[in-house]
């Protein structure tokens, strides 16, 4: 339960993810993002209660209001991409955040290098740790 949590204690699990996070709430507003220092996206501090939009290439722009607008209805719940990207292969997904009740609270986007993901073969189980 996140109310077991404090600041701190959920600052320090966000960073340990192994996962980049970034925030756009309902109003199309960037609110948070992780690994600010290692991010493969890197954004400034300035980005922060600004318009995704902004963030951005204008080529993409109208791709990325029919995202958040297919969020906002409800049509979709999450959308996923995949680029290559200096050798690596990096996965990208965006997920719909809503209240109990179902309301838009706003987006979520993670990003993760899976390259070396999926060089992964056969099993390697706790016990041979």
């Amino acid at each position: 339960m996140i109310e077991n949590l404090n600041k701190e204690q959920l600052a320090a699990i966000l960073e340990a993810l192994p996962v980049e996070l970034s925030f756009v709430d309902e109003n199309d507003l960037v609110r948070f993002w992780n690994k600010h220092e290692t991010r493969i996206f890197k954004r400034p501090v300035s980005v922060v209660g600004k318009s995704v939009q902004n963030c951005h290439p204008k080529q993409s722009v109208d791709k990325v209001n029919q995202l958040l607008s297919d969020f906002k209805s409800g049509k979709r719940d999450s959308a996923e991409f995949w680029i290559d990207l200096k050798g690596r292969k990096v996965y990208i997904r965006y997920f719909a955040v809503r209240d109990k009740t179902g309301r838009y609270l706003g987006t979520l986007e993670v990003t993760q290098d899976i390259t070396e993901i999926k060089k992964i073969e056969g099993e390697r189980r706790l016990l041979e740790y």
